[in-house]
């Protein structure tokens, strides 16, 4: 047991002192101010014994303790904790005069990792090919592969009637088609897909029914790209590189030949696998072109195609380019097609022109498609040599046709002859065309009277009222244009009415027309 110090007071009653034996201190209380630390009571035997602190200098000498007493260990900045009398830890009391320290944060907990979720099953399983003795599958991805992706497939099989699974391949792969070898004929075979990830495996993928193992026979057939339906055409020294896919089973029989004679291996090399046939050329040349027939068979089932191969060049020149002609500021050339077309048809023929002057060539034609050609608007003065070139489907050709004769464009001398029209006897007698019409008109508005006369010489006109000539009268107004006459009666009275003629008289005649005028008064 750990000793106590006395106070400076009298000694406490027994039965006080009972009483803070028993007394348990208050955890974290901490000293007031200027007053000494309480004595801390004795604890009970069974107790664990308690530190105390240093204690305060004593006034008078205390009474002898009943026990020896232990001296209590110096001050310390840090106090140590106290132990209760359950064995529990007290927070220590800071020392005087020195700050309280915030008691120390407890760890956090470490957060758990999320647990990885396995890949979702494997998509569209399906049974690609059948054979004897094995069979190909094919599958899509999983929608869900997890953060870590996926590690591979693995695929499983099990014969019908059996429970008894067995993996195809040891490691995962990623691979999303399989063949599955060394098979028994007429066997029927489950499968099942896992996809596997770091999460784990997903759920099976599993067909139907079940695989029957047998070979599914099929008859032959070509199918024959569709651009290689038509004529297949290359330049001489380019590669011919073709493959055409065929299908069947068992496993057809492929011959190539042309004009019914076998290839020739050392200008053409065939490989066929097991789906297609490559017919390939390194260097063609024009000895290649020609039709190709493709056979596969079968057990006396066969199916054809025919290779049409055109392998051209660019084609010579033309020949026998000449000046026909040469009029005014226009040259007119003939020539003949070339001996050597190149192995394709002749599109057209380039013209060019050159004057003497400046040297250099200009295009005049392009694609013309005859063997002769006019050319026009030469300037004069100017000495122009000609040039042809042929065009097929390469392109014109490595040469030109030449014209041996330059045409020389001449200033001609021209007079002009006004051309000699012959003399038409014009002369007409007067002839009305359009004679004078009945009018009736109001008194006081003025009014017209029309006709038209044609003649030659033009004639003379004459107009009268009542057979009376109309002279140099200011009521009347008589006209003639371009063989239309007119009269205005400007201002008509009841006076004015009658018969009113036209005449036209000429050397070689005359006519008339008449009408009547009635002018009514308003009432």
């Amino acid at each position: 047991m750990t000793g106590k110090t006395a106070t400076p007071a009298k000694k406490p009653a027994p039965a006080a002192a009972k009483k803070k034996e028993g007394a348990a201190p208050k955890e974290g209380a901490a000293p007031k101010e200027g007053a000494a630390p309480k004595e801390e009571a004795a604890p009970k035997e069974e107790a664990a014994p308690k530190e105390e602190a240093a204690p305060a200098p004593a006034t008078e000498e205390p009474a002898a303790p009943e026990h020896p007493l232990e001296q209590p260990p110096a001050p310390t900045d840090e106090s140590a904790p106290v132990p209760t009398e359950a064995g529990a830890e007290v927070t220590p009391v800071p020392a005087e005069g020195s700050p309280a320290e915030p008691p120390a944060p407890a760890p956090e907990p470490k957060p758990e990792k999320p647990k990885e979720e396995p890949p979702s099953c494997p998509l569209s399983l399906a049974v690609e090919e059948v054979s004897e003795n094995s069979f190909t599958l094919t599958w899509k991805a999983p929608e869900q592969t997890g953060r870590a992706g996926l590690d591979g497939y693995v695929v499983e099989i099990c014969k019908d009637g059996s429970s008894d699974w067995k993996a195809v391949n040891q490691e995962p792969f990623l691979s999303t088609r399989c063949t599955i070898p060394d098979l028994t004929s007429g066997d029927k075979v489950h499968v099942r897909v896992v996809a596997v990830s770091a999460g784990g495996a997903s759920v099976p993928a599993t067909l139907e029914q079940p695989v029957l193992i047998r070979e599914i026979l099929q008859l032959p057939k070509i199918r024959m790209p569709r651009h290689l339906r038509e004529t297949y055409i290359r330049r001489v020294g380019d590669a011919v590189n073709i493959m055409i896919p065929f299908q069947g089973k068992p496993q057809p029989e492929v011959s190539w030949t042309k004009g019914g004679q076998p290839l020739d291996t050392s200008r053409i090399n065939i490989r066929t696998t097991a789906r297609d046939t490559i017919f390939y050329i390194r260097q063609a040349q024009r000895s290649d072109s020609g039709k190709y027939e493709l056979t596969v068979h079968i057990n006396g089932a066969e199916d054809r195609a025919t290779l049409d191969i055109q392998v051209v060049e660019p084609p010579g020149p033309p020949q026998n380019l000449k000046l026909v002609d040469v009029w005014g500021f226009n040259v007119a050339l003939e020539w003949s097609p070339p001996v050597d077309n190149g192995n394709s048809e002749i599109k057209g023929y380039r013209v060019q022109k050159s004057d003497k002057k400046s040297g250099k060539w200009f295009t005049v034609l392009e694609r013309c498609t005859r063997t002769s050609c006019t050319i026009s608007d030469l300037i004069i003065g100017n000495t122009y040599s000609f040039r042809v070139f042929s065009e097929n489907c390469c392109g014109l050709s490595d040469s030109a046709a030449l014209a041996s004769a330059a045409a020389s464009i001449e200033k001609t001398k021209t007079t002009y002859q006004p051309e000699k029209v012959p003399q038409r006897d014009m002369m007409e007698p007067p002839k009305f065309t359009q004679p004078l019409t009945d009018r009736t008109t109001t008194r006081g508005y003025s009014t017209h009277l029309f006709c038209s006369v044609r003649g030659f010489p033009q004639p003379k006109i004459i107009w009268l009222k009542n057979q009376m000539e109309i002279r140099e009268d200011p009521k009347y107004i008589a006209l003639i244009d371009q063989g239309v006459c007119s009269l205005e009666i400007r201002k008509p009275g009841p006076f004015d009415g009658g018969v009113y003629t036209c005449k036209a008289v000429n050397p070689l005649g005359e006519a008339s027309v008449d009408c009547r005028l009635d002018v009514k008064v308003p009432k």
